[in-house]
């Protein structure tokens, strides 16, 4: 259950259930397959697989919880096809043109009508939250799953008050320092070998994987004006990432000795025991991690009086 990505949000709120009464919101909330007549439905789900009955569980203070996200896969150029098919069939048969309202209501019906023939797809989202450094860390690929997740546990809990973790030096600006400055570079701080560089203006995007980023090329490229939006990097013993200029983690890679200390202590089939310890193992390395990537970029941005919140 290793993490592959990473979207971070500081918590402005102390956690004030405890784990049965957190774990009995999340019931009120479990996911429910798709209906016929639903396009996606999302839910909580038990981390550890269907043998598990746990919504949640924490580990010395870090608690872990997972959305299954189910939807129908209805494209839309096949239900556009369907519709045009058949307002030109009506068109022949009335001798006028549909209106925009009629077209509409067309669509509703071909829709009402294909959606419970459609496929389904499932998709589960991991959320690690860190009780004491009041941090939220969600394994999706993007923000705007990400984003689903957390308005999930806003309505599960009724308030959550949370922004989008932010660093006093944004995120590209201390990448360009970087590479264009290795005195700047925090000796803690691996390199690795992945770039991204875009210009100020419109001229697109230059992309390297395996590539010498010190090289004379390189600097030639960021002297030119070109700003650094990701880059691969990491930190002895804990793990590598592709650094993206929103603060987002990509293709986490944790270090070798962690995933080799995980099969050494997994040697059972107890699917919640495998959860929790490759659980406790993952999240000393992302705290750890977390709390020197904020420093490398020079502390965090105190937050503002208005806080994101929904009720």
């Amino acid at each position: 259950m290793w993490f592959k990505h990473l979207h971070l949000y500081r918590v402005h709120d102390a956690v004030s259930l405890g784990l049965d009464d957190f774990e009995f919101a999340l019931e009120q909330f479990a996911f429910r397959p798709v209906s016929p007549r639903e396009m996606r439905r999302v839910g909580w789900t038990t981390p550890a697989g269907k043998r598990s009955t746990v919504h949640a569980h924490e580990i010395q203070g870090h608690r872990l919880i997972a959305m299954l996200r189910q939807e129908r896969l209805l494209p839309a150029d096949v239900v556009n096809e369907e519709v045009a098919e058949r307002a030109e069939a009506r068109e022949i048969a009335e001798g006028q043109p549909l209106s925009r309202r009629e077209r509409q209501l067309l669509k509703e019906q071909v829709l009402e009508e294909l959606l419970p023939q459609a496929l389904t797809r499932s998709q589960r989202v991991e959320l690690w939250w860190d009780t004491t450094r009041n941090l939220i860390g969600i394994n999706a690929s993007s923000r705007k799953r990400a984003e689903e997740v957390l308005d999930l546990l806003r309505q599960t809990l009724g308030s959550l008050k949370v922004t989008p973790l932010a660093t006093k030096t944004p995120p590209g600006r201390g990448m360009t320092a970087w590479l264009s400055d290795p005195g700047q570079r925090p000796a803690s701080l691996l390199l690795g070998d992945r770039v991204e560089l875009r210009a100020a203006e419109d001229d697109g995007v230059i992309g390297a994987r395996a590539v010498d980023l010190d090289s004379e090329e390189m600097q030639s490229l960021l002297e030119g004006g070109r700003q650094v939006s990701r880059l691969s990097l990491g930190s002895e013993g804990q793990l590598r990432a592709v650094l993206h200029d929103d603060l987002a983690l990509k293709s986490l890679q944790f270090d070798d000795a962690l995933l080799d200390l995980s099969g050494e202590l997994n040697d059972g089939d107890d699917p919640v025991l495998v959860l929790e310890t490759d659980f406790t193992l993952m999240t000393a390395a992302l705290g750890t991690f977390v709390d020197q990537l904020i420093e490398w970029l020079g502390g965090e941005v105190e937050p503002h009086s208005s806080v994101a919140q929904s009720h």
